[in-house]
């Protein structure tokens, strides 16, 4: 089925950023995908002279863990929609001292531990090795650089994202070792999300909100639990706000038609299958992503 509007930007917004956004209005647009349906239905609204999709990651009233959240279609859904480029954000914790609670971080590189989780569309029938060496679109972070000029926040440019199943947070070791790799951040959702744009041919990038120092660093021991949650939920308001108003600039900047990107023709060396022995169940269902991979020089299909 069609859906009755289209959009050109994508905005997935993770803990905190959803119901902002939401707040915003819009209409929610049912779409369905051969992969289930999204963890809600996408909003679209005109914002900032832009058509542009909301997306809730982890489901309207945060309903979905981690490990649930349905990536493969959410990011079906949004292709479908029409969008070229997507900005997503999430609740991180910091493994930096100087990345401080209520920074914003433009990530450009991430360490994948998850292990529970769907990361590909082309796991039965067909086999393609897309390029992942650098996970965050480059054009699509230059361009938030730009929007970051904009707004009155600490914004760190580059970043290195450590993703883990979860939805259970850290023990210090862990936290220590993830320092010891080169991480800055520290959460628990851009994977598979990013690899799955870049298989949907989608410009992706990555804004992550700190809401604390993680477990690494030591806490004051006269502070417990009751202290500490409302200190990190003002973290979180603040950094959500400071990403609202960040995007907001980015989307401005966003006008007219997209901006060519190699991101685009990720699957044009990708596809390792021979054509001729892809069942045609298997390219019906992906056409949306192969269909003009697997065509003739006359437009027949192969």
């Amino acid at each position: 089925m069609t859906p009755s509007k289209t959009a050109r930007v994508g905005i997935i917004g993770g803990t905190g950023l959803s119901d902002a956004l939401v707040a915003l209005g819009g209409e929610a647009v049912p779409v369905e995908t051969p992969f289930g349906p999204p963890s809600a239905p996408p909003i679209i609204a005109h914002w900032e002279g832009v058509d542009v999709a909301f997306l809730s990651r982890h489901g309207m009233g945060h309903r979905l863990n981690p490990s649930k959240v349905p990536y493969q279609a959410n990011i079906w859904a949004l292709k479908q929609l029409g969008v070229s480029a997507i900005i997503a954000s999430g609740a991180t914790g910091s493994l930096r001292e100087d990345i401080e609670p209520g920074h914003l971080v433009l990530c450009d590189q991430v360490i994948d531990k998850t292990f529970r989780r769907a990361s590909t569309f082309f796991d039965e029938g067909i086999v393609a090795h897309v390029e992942f060496a650098d996970p965050f679109c480059a054009t699509l972070r230059t361009l938030l650089s730009a929007a970051g000029e904009r707004v009155s926040t600490t914004l760190h440019h580059a970043g290195t994202y450590v993703c883990m199943e979860g939805p259970q947070f850290s023990s210090r070791a862990e936290s220590n070792m993830h320092r010891q790799w080169g991480g800055d951040l520290i959460g628990m959702t851009c994977m598979p999300e990013a690899k799955l744009a870049r298989e949907a041919e989608l410009c992706y990038a990555l804004i992550a909100l700190p809401t604390d120092y993680d477990c690494w660093r030591p806490v004051d021991p006269s502070r417990g639990p009751d202290d500490l949650l409302p200190e990190i939920l003002a973290n979180l308001r603040r950094a959500t706000d400071n990403a609202i108003t960040l995007i907001r600039e980015a989307v401005k900047l966003m006008k007219g038609p997209p901006t060519p990107c190699k991101c685009h023709d990720a699957l044009k060396l990708a596809i390792w299958s021979d054509k001729k022995h892809i069942d045609p169940e298997v390219r019906k269902r992906l056409d949306p992503l192969i269909g003009r991979y697997l065509t003739d020089n006359d437009g027949t299909m192969m």
